[in-house]
This record gives structure tokens, sequence and C-alpha cells, in this order.
């Protein structure tokens, strides 16, 4: 039985928590922000921190007032240690950014939407930047999108952490949906044959990039 709250993530001092509400590619109400300030007033929160995901991290409250602090936000919980997906990073794009080539932030949130909740062999990671500036960060992400001007790139198995590693380009110049059937297939042959908690960068390293292509890219396997 799971003796921490729902939520809730015990930090270093193995007395106070943090929770981390999610806020789908980076973006927040003027409601939720209101709901934020006031909880973190009423409940005297220390630390707030916005993460490298486009998220906020509330730090340092008691375990009696983690479900009181939800129950403020009425806020998604933004898993951060869950072995699923953890966030959809965007920039801004062509929604309005001078570089954007691509809607970036509406492919982020239907991505977040899409895959919410999956259950995956490790935490994943997705980074949608609308122009090659790659202000999404998407190449050391596990997934990654690109906006070109004649349409998507997609990446996989990318990392930023201790063992950084560059995703590898898979395809270029999709349209939207089949970006997304990509990323699709991408996802299940990673839920198939993934180990538990081996993030999609050591995947790729151990079963090479050529299989994934070959599992997930169309006619790939015919052309080995």
């Amino acid at each position: 039985m799971n003796e921490h709250p729902d939520g809730a993530i015990l930090q270093r001092d193995k007395t106070t928590y943090a929770i981390v509400p999610r806020t789908p590619a980076g973006l927040i109400t003027p409601s939720q922000l209101s709901a934020l300030a006031r909880a973190v007033e009423k409940h005297k929160i220390p630390i707030v921190k916005i993460t490298s995901g486009q998220r906020i991290a509330l730090v340092g409250m008691g375990k009696e007032a983690v479900q009181a602090i939800w129950d403020d936000l009425s806020m998604d919980i933004g898993r951060a240690t869950e072995l699923c997906l953890h966030y959809v990073q965007s920039c801004p794009g062509d929604s309005v950014c001078t570089f954007g080539l691509q809607d970036s932030l509406g492919f982020a949130l239907e991505l977040e939407r899409a895959y919410e909740g999956l259950d995956l062999p490790a935490k994943v990671k997705m980074g949608v930047s609308g122009c090659p500036l790659c202000c999404g960060e998407s190449y050391v992400r596990d997934v990654g999108l690109v906006g070109r001007k004649n349409g998507w790139e997609v990446s996989f198995g990318g990392n930023a952490g201790q063992r950084a590693r560059i995703g590898d380009v898979l395809a270029a110049d999709l349209p939207r949906a089949e970006a997304r059937a990509l990323v699709d297939r991408l996802l299940d042959f990673y839920r198939t044959e993934g180990r538990k908690r081996e993030r999609t960068a050591r995947f790729v390293a151990r079963v090479g990039i050529e299989a994934v292509k070959a599992a997930v890219l169309p006619g790939a396997e015919d052309a080995t």
C-alpha cells in the first residue's frame, strides 16, 4: 500500500512533500493562477518553483496538507515519478512566434490528451517545437517533434540526463495526422519491447535504431 498521498513527492528531509499540478504544454489559465496563489498563501507553502518541464512545483508542505491543497487547486496531477507520460513540452509555435512554421501548441495539447495516464515501461517526456530552432528541446526528449516548412519531423530516444543522447530522426515532412500515427506506433513498440524503467534512450541503445525503424516505419523492413 502506498503510504504517500497521491500526487505527492517525498522530499529530501523525509518529512515534507512536493506536488506538481498538470499544465499541458506549459499553458495555464487566469483562474488556475489565482487558485495557485491562494493555495500558496493559505497553506504557507514555502517554495514555488517553475520546473524544466514547464510546470509549477509547490514544495515543502506536510503530508496532512496535501489533499486539502489539491482540493483547493482543482487541477489534475502532473505525474513526476510514475512510469507514464510526464509532460509534453512546447514552444509557442506559429500561433504567435515570428519563426513558427507549425502549430506546436495545438499538437502538444493533442499529444498530452492522447497519452495522459498511459502505462509505459518508464517515464516519457515529449518535446514539440514549431520550427528548427527547437525551443521545445525536442531532440533531447523521448519523443521529439520539430515543425518544418513541409511538415513534422519525428525523433525518438532522446535524453537530457546524465547520459545525454540526441534522439534519432525517423521521418520528416509528415502531415500532423501521420506524425501522430508514427508516435502511436513508437509508443506501442516501446510498450511491447521495453523493459521496466528502461528509458527510450537506453531502449534504442539495446534494440538498435534499425529495429525501431523496422517496427514503426511502413516498408522499412522490406528495404533492409
